[in-house]
Order: C-alpha cells, then structure tokens, then sequence
C-alpha cells in the first residue's frame, strides 16, 4: 500500500490512518492502523507527514479478486488530527493469485474542522454499493459489518 499525502500546508497528522479495501466480489478487509501492520520507512520516520509517500506492506486474509474500492479513516487524535490524502495506491497478491495494482486519487481532508468535516473518505470503483460488503476474516480484520461512507473508526481503536 502506498499512502500519498498532500502538499497543502498542514496536511499531515499524528493520527492513525487506517484502510477498507473491497474486492470485486464483495469482500473487505480492514486495516486499523497502517504503521502498525505493515510500516517500511524505519524507525523514528514520521508517517503522514505533509508530501510524503509513505509504503507498508503486510499480511492479511485473502480477498478473492484485486481491490476495486478503498475507506481510508482516521482516527482523529494527536496534535496534528487533521489530514490531506492524495491517493492511495494498492497492489495486492497471494499464493496462486496474480498480481493486481490500482490507484485511488482521494484528495480530501479527513478532518472535523474542515470541508467535508468527516474522518473518511471513500473512493468505489467497484459495480456494488459498499454496505453490501462482508468481512474477510483475518488476523489484521476487524469483525465489524459496518462500511461505506458511514463508517470511521473512532469507535474502534485498536
């Protein structure tokens, strides 16, 4: 997963940033917390900071097919809460499984401050609505059901 931030001022944050991706068939997986499971930039790195591109890479549960929508959240804390994402850009694998890659350009604050005072964005390419997607159970999957654009993990920090 690459994390673009933006380049307006104060566009980075302190707070978690945290990842729904869906699958064309109606699968998700949530990723809480994207430093903690699968942070690459080294120690002592400041993630999100104003115009960087930030990389992880992790495990998880199998989707069934490549991403085709995102719910980027935050969880709001820290000195720094408000946030500028520019993309975020997917490349997912697994045994058996051919590579897939897709970008999804965000350009949104996740913020409560500021327009459109949420702390999600949700960027769906894929040819369902969102609320109908199910969890793919794994070890970085929150079993939750919620999802769409109502959905923020405010009310489950990991």
């Amino acid at each position: 997963v690459y994390v673009r931030t933006g380049s307006i001022l104060k566009g980075g944050t302190d707070s978690k940033i945290g990842v729904k991706l869906y699958d064309k068939y109606g699968y998700y997986i949530y990723i809480k917390n994207l430093v903690a499971w699968g942070g690459l930039m080294g120690s002592g790195y400041n993630y999100f900071e104003r115009s960087n591109l930030d990389i992880f890479s992790g495990r998880g549960a199998c989707l069934d097919g490549p991403v085709c929508a995102v719910n980027v959240t935050s969880d709001g804390d820290g000195a720094h809460h408000g946030w500028y994402c520019n993309y975020v850009e997917v490349t997912s694998t697994g045994p058996h499984v051919s590579c897939s890659q897709e970008q999804f350009t965000v350009e949104q604050w996740l913020a409560t401050d500021t327009s459109p005072y949420q702390l999600w964005a949700v960027r769906n390419l894929c040819q369902y609505k969102l609320d109908q997607a199910r969890p793919k159970i794994g070890p970085s999957v929150v079993n939750d059901r919620r999802s769409g654009s109502d959905f923020s993990i405010l009310n489950a920090r990991a």
